[in-house]
């Protein structure tokens, strides 16, 4: 029997995961900021947070979970647990992880040896199924390193993006995500492994922490990116500049950058009427100006909307010709089996 290239749609939403094989890239940074915007700009945005390490509580400013919550949830098949309206920004919930989700790989490789349950990526899809239909694009922060849980968010969201630092390591971890979607869409025919999300779509890679002079080097970068991924996926025009002190000041403060861009004109001002008044200044921020990078991270939102949903409308379209295939597949068997009877 041929390994089978069609399957059932996943989560209903506009769903994307952040991925990349390494850590230290952005990927906390640009699920926050992203989903941040959407929910700013009116949208009902969900954050669900599958990296063990729980660090987009330092991005969002909530208390940190230690994720057992959401490890009992998905073994349970229950509802997740679900942090809504998280920092006073309407429109935006998060699904919180944490350290308990180190686990969750043990505890696959225990069922696939006795061949019992389902995959990961079944019961996280049985889990938001609970709640997805609240929202209108779904989040997912990933880990760098664990497989079983790159695999189980790709088996069920509708496109992939990848940021990448302009470092060699970042590239390789490029590599090992291109490996992993390409499993995810088209499976193992040698070992009769079905894909797990044939409609999964590359929306595109994103360059993160570049120099904002640094020309020649991003043209190298996007080059050696262009030989990875061929025209399967744009690399991004937007990209997300290198500013340190402003990254500092967010996560110290649990503020995405559009915030912090805010506080750093209040602080300005505050900074200049308590040098008039000869006041010590306590607490001032390292930021002078966030403008940059806050317009960085607009651009990047707007550009990887679009893409989704122009993904969105080719996968409808793809679906629409999977059905019309298997239907026309189905007339041949029964054309077959009356001539067989005749």
């Amino acid at each position: 029997m041929a390994v089978n290239t069609f399957n059932e749609p996943k989560l209903e939403p506009l769903s994307v995961g952040v991925f990349n094989g390494k850590g230290g890239v952005g990927k906390t940074t640009i699920t926050a900021n992203v989903a941040g915007l959407a929910a700013a700009a009116g949208s009902r945005a969900l954050i669900i947070d599958m990296d063990p390490q729980g660090n987009l509580c330092r991005d969002l400013g909530y208390e940190p979970r230690d994720g057992s919550e959401l490890f009992s949830a998905l073994l349970a098949g229950t509802t997740p647990p679900l942090i809504t309206n998280v920092g006073g920004r309407e429109g935006l919930d998060v699904v919180p992880g944490g350290a308990a989700l180190f686990d969750l790989s043990a505890v696959m490789i225990s069922r696939q040896q006795r061949s019992t349950g389902a995959t990961l990526g079944e019961m996280l899809l049985a889990s938001i199924r609970f709640i997805e239909h609240d929202y209108d694009l779904i989040v997912f922060d990933t880990p760098p390193g664990d497989l079983a849980i790159i695999d189980a968010v790709m088996e069920i969201v509708s496109a992939v993006v990848i940021p990448v630092r302009p470092d060699d390591a970042s590239i390789d971890g490029l590599e090992t995500i291109a490996a992993r979607f390409q499993y995810a869409r088209e499976g193992d025919p040698v070992r009769r492994i079905p894909a797990a999300n044939s409609f999964l779509q590359l929306a595109g890679v994103l360059l993160f922490g570049v120099g904002s002079r640094s020309t020649k080097l991003e043209a190298q970068v996007r080059g050696s990116i262009a030989e990875i991924i061929g025209d399967a996926a744009p690399v991004f025009d937007s990209r997300i500049r290198y500013m340190e002190s402003t990254a500092y000041d967010a996560r110290h403060r649990g503020l995405l950058i559009h915030e912090l861009e805010i506080r750093a004109e209040d602080s300005k001002v505050e900074r200049f009427a308590a040098l008039r008044l000869g006041h010590k200044i306590h607490d001032a921020l390292l930021t002078r100006n966030a403008s940059g990078l806050a317009e960085d991270f607009q651009d990047l939102t707007r550009e990887i909307l679009i893409r989704l949903s122009e993904l969105a409308e080719l996968t409808e379209h793809a679906r629409h010709q999977a059905e019309l295939a298997e239907l026309a597949v189905q007339q041949a068997d029964q054309l077959g089996e009356q001539e067989v009877s005749a």
